[in-house]
């Protein structure tokens, strides 16, 4: 008669507390299976809502498929918005297009774009501006504060500028929009750093 204690193998049962412990390693087993399982089905929902959110942004626009500097124009920035005055037009919270002039410039020409509400700009004040410079014969740009999405900042009439911007920026209205056409004199000469005529359009968004 085989002995009851035994399994059919031959081999007797393992001890009562080896069965616990392999019974505790089963389970902890099992539980770092499930925690994987859970794991990889979080990571799997934040993947799918990571490309949700992507396809949402190219099909309102958020991407312009145009990330370089000289970009013409672009979609509004939130944080150039916040940056203008309360009753600005809100087109100035894009950048403008500029492109080269046709006719030959003799003379510093101020063009306003966009009226401004607020107080005439003052040489001795310090100014914030947004704007776009192009070569006036070609409309190639070659600086834009967009680029660096910081408006720059200057006392007006302090000679920090080109006299171009001295002179033609004084009297525009705070929230306006002007183009600036400026004979080589008036800007960096025909030798200089930018030679020729050129073409800002410039955005005043605060006097202080």
């Amino acid at each position: 008669m085989s002995n009851p204690v035994k399994d059919r193998s031959g081999l007797g049962k393992p001890p009562k507390a080896e069965r616990r412990a392999a019974g505790r390693l089963a389970a902890q087993q099992r539980a770092a299976a499930l925690r994987r399982k859970k794991y990889l089905k979080n990571a799997l929902t934040v993947i799918g809502g990571l490309a949700v959110i992507v396809a949402a942004a190219y099909a309102f626009g958020a991407f312009d498929g145009d990330t370089t500097a000289g970009s013409a124009s672009g979609t509004p920035s939130a944080s150039t918005a916040a940056q203008l005055p309360p009753d600005a037009d809100p087109a100035l919270a894009t950048k403008p297009t500029a492109t080269a002039g046709t006719e030959d410039l003799t003379k510093l020409a101020v063009t306003t774009l966009i009226e401004g509400k607020g107080a005439a700009v003052q040489a001795g004040q310090t100014i914030s501006v947004n704007y776009v410079g192009v070569s006036y014969r070609t409309g190639e740009e070659f600086d834009s504060s967009w680029s660096r999405s910081q408006p720059y900042e200057f006392p007006l009439g302090g000679g920090e500028v080109i006299k171009g911007w001295d002179q033609g920026l004084v009297g525009v209205k705070v929230g306006s929009r002007v183009q600036l056409d400026i004979p080589a004199d008036l800007a960096y000469g025909e030798t200089g750093q930018q030679p020729g005529p050129l073409r800002f359009i410039v955005d005043v968004l605060s006097a202080k």
